[in-house]
C-alpha cells in the first residue's frame, strides 16, 4: 500500500516536468524534496524561507538535507512579523504566515519557469486546524503528499525506506506556535523561546516544546520523560539560564507534550472566525 502511493507521488511529479518546493528541512516537505529530485532532476528546487521563526540550527539542517539529497535549494527571506495580522497572533496567525510565504514564491516560480509550487502538507494535516493550508490553496499551492493521501506515518515510513537517516526526525514546527493565541510575537520573544529550546536539547532531550506565558517557560517533554527529566536535570542551574533568557518562571507541563496542545483551547467558533 505504500509502496503503491510512493509510486503514485512519483507519476505526479512526472506530470508537472518542473516544480518548486516549499522546503522547511521538516520531514513532510523533505520527502516531497526527495521524491520531486528523484523524478525531475534539475527540475526540483527546493526554497527555504528564513525568518526569525525558524531557529538557525533547524536552516542549517535543511541545507545539509538539501546537500544529501542533492538538491538544488535556495533561501529567500520572509517578513510575516512585519504584519500586524500575524504579529498580535490571531486564531488564524499561520493564515498569514502562509500568504506571506507564498506571495513570496510564487512569483520567484514565475520568473524562474516553475509552473508549479508544492508544499509538505500530508494527509493527516487535512483533519487538524491548519489555517495556512487555506491561504496555500487560494494561491494554487499543490500538496503532493495530501493529494496521493500519504498519512504522517507513511512519510516516515517512506523517508526510511528511501534511506534518508533523518526518518524519525522530532516534528519542529516554527517557534511561533510556541504562544497561546492572542499573546504578541516579537523577535526577542521568539528568540528567548529558542535559546530555551537549545538549552534543552543541548542537555540530550529531543521532543520538546517551550511555550512562552507572558514571563512564564512552560516545559513540555513525551510524558514517559518527565521522572527522568526531574532526576537528572540541574533545575537550579536550568532556571538560571531561562532567566537569564529573559523568563521569570519556569514550569514544566506535568500532562507532558502533545502536538498542537496550543490548539486544545480553540472553540469551533473561533476557529472558523
Amino acid at each position: 500500500m505504500v509502496a503503491e502511493k510512493l509510486n503514485t507521488l512519483r507519476a505526479l511529479f512526472a506530470e508537472m516536468e518542473q516544480a518548486l518546493i516549499a522546503y522547511s528541512g521538516g520531514i513532510d516537505s523533505t520527502l516531497v524534496a526527495k521524491v520531486a529530485h528523484d523524478v525531475l532532476g534539475e527540475g526540483a528546487l527546493a526554497v527555504t524561507a528564513e525568518s526569525p521563526s525558524l531557529m538557525p540550527e533547524d536552516l542549517e539542517e535543511a541545507r545539509q538535507q538539501a546537500a544529501v539529497i542533492g538538491l538544488r535549494h535556495h533561501i529567500v527571506k520572509t517578513h510575516e512579523l512585519d504584519d500586524p495580522n500575524y504579529a498580535n497572533n490571531p486564531v488564524n496567525r499561520c493564515y498569514f504566515c502562509k500568504s506571506e510565504l507564498h506571495d513570496t514564491l510564487k512569483p520567484l516560480a514565475r520568473e524562474w519557469g516553475y509552473p508549479y509550487v508544492v508544499d509538505g502538507v500530508n494527509a493527516d494535516d487535512l483533519s487538524d486546524y491548519r489555517p495556512g493550508i487555506q491561504a496555500a490553496k487560494e494561491r494554487g499551492v499543490r500538496s503532493p503528499l495530501a493529494e496521493v493521501g500519504i498519512t504522517k506515518l507513511e512519510v516516515r515510513q517512506l523517508t526510511q525506506a528511501l534511506g534518508l537517516p533523518w526518518w524519525d526526525k522530532p516534528s519542529q514546527p516554527c517557534l511561533s506556535s510556541r504562544f497561546p493565541y492572542g499573546e504578541a510575537i516579537t523577535v526577542e520573544k521568539l528568540q528567548r523561546v529558542g535559546r530555551g529550546e537549545r538549552y534543552l536539547r543541548q542537555l540530550g532531550w529531543q521532543a520538546l516544546r517551550v511555550r512562552s506565558h507572558g514571563d512564564t517557560a512552560r516545559i513540555e517533554l513525551p510524558p514517559d520523560q518527565i521522572q527522568a527529566f526531574v532526576a537528572q536535570t540541574d533545575l537550579p542551574a536550568l532556571v538560571a539560564a531561562f532567566q537569564d533568557y529573559g523568563f521569570t518562571y519556569v514550569t514544566l507541563d506535568l500532562e507532558g507534550y502533545r502536538s498542537g496542545k496550543l490548539n486544545q483551547g480553540l472553540s469551533l467558533a473561533a476557529a472558523q472566525s
